[in-house]
């Protein structure tokens, strides 16, 4: 996907549509399309963060690692969902793991690039802090939720 076509697409993406051409612009040239199979973990829980994705086709299972059993399937992200708010917030780690349930095709964007414009520009920061605590918001509360459902001992109140 060129540059044009990732602009034609976040002109009409619902988390991005309504920022201006120049952001959308500096997120163009932050951006390319990289392809992941099946089994494939994009990153792990507490990697350095510095990119952000949104899925265009496949599924991508973001998860939380357990200290002991098997990891914790929290969300599925599909087409047109975004991935990754990580690289935002200091200290710039993954809070989950991301891994591939079936071969996807994602945009990947530079976020220290754009981490970067975000310090000279505290509208355009601004701009997208907005829409990523917004998502942060929704991811939090729908993990704590499902924890809550796959972790809750019996007989617990």
């Amino acid at each position: 996907m060129n540059n044009q076509s990732v602009s034609s697409y976040l002109s009409t993406h619902y988390f991005f549509s309504t920022l201006s051409d120049d952001i959308k612009y500096l997120l163009c040239k932050s951006a390319n399309t990289v392809d992941i199979k099946n089994g494939h973990v994009l990153f792990r829980h507490g990697e350095h963060a510095d990119k952000f994705y949104i899925v265009l086709s496949g599924k991508i299972s973001i998860q939380i690692p357990a200290i002991m059993g098997p990891t914790l399937d929290i969300h599925t992200l599909s087409s047109d969902q975004v991935l990754g708010w990580s690289w935002l917030i200091s200290p710039y780690q993954w809070h989950f793991q991301a891994k591939a349930e079936e071969n996807s095709t994602l945009i990947e964007f530079d976020g220290s690039t754009i981490l970067q414009r975000c310090e000279q520009e505290p509208k355009f920061g601004y701009e997208l802090l907005k829409r990523f605590a917004a998502l942060m918001s929704e991811r939090l509360d729908a993990s704590r939720q499902k924890m809550m459902d796959e972790w809750n001992p019996s007989g617990f109140a």
